[in-house]
């Protein structure tokens, strides 16, 4: 039978079953998937940012304000943090990557421009 037909069959909706997964903590959110054609006319890089003791925090929140900023991780090793960064343009991608190292706490930053993207699962 069709899921529609047993939906109606039933008294529920995909909604309300979405819903009810969300109130149980099983559906945590939603995210956004762009198309591979989008994708490939932004400029994208990763920063390696090395910080100064007791900055993490103070330093996440003002990459937060970055609208370019896409994911920040805690690492281990000679770096404290990979910034992930998506740009319109080389040129502005350099104002990013500029706009961090001044950040007040930001140490050094070491920066890899994405050429292609071989696997996204």
């Amino acid at each position: 039978m069709p899921v529609a037909f047993l939906a109606r069959r039933l008294g529920i909706t995909a909604q309300s079953r979405l819903e009810k997964l969300e109130r149980q903590g099983i559906i945590e959110g939603y995210s956004l998937r762009l198309t591979p054609s989008y994708s490939e006319n932004q400029v994208q890089a990763h920063l390696l940012v090395t910080l100064g003791p007791k900055y993490t925090a103070s330093v996440q929140s003002l990459l937060r304000r970055i609208p370019e900023v896409r994911t920040i991780y805690s690492v281990s090793g000679n770096f404290d943090m990979i910034v992930m960064v998506e740009a319109c343009s080389i040129k502005r991608l350099d104002a990013v990557i500029d706009e961090v190292g001044a950040l007040d706490g930001v140490e050094r930053t070491l920066s890899s421009l994405f050429l292609s993207t071989r696997l996204n699962r």
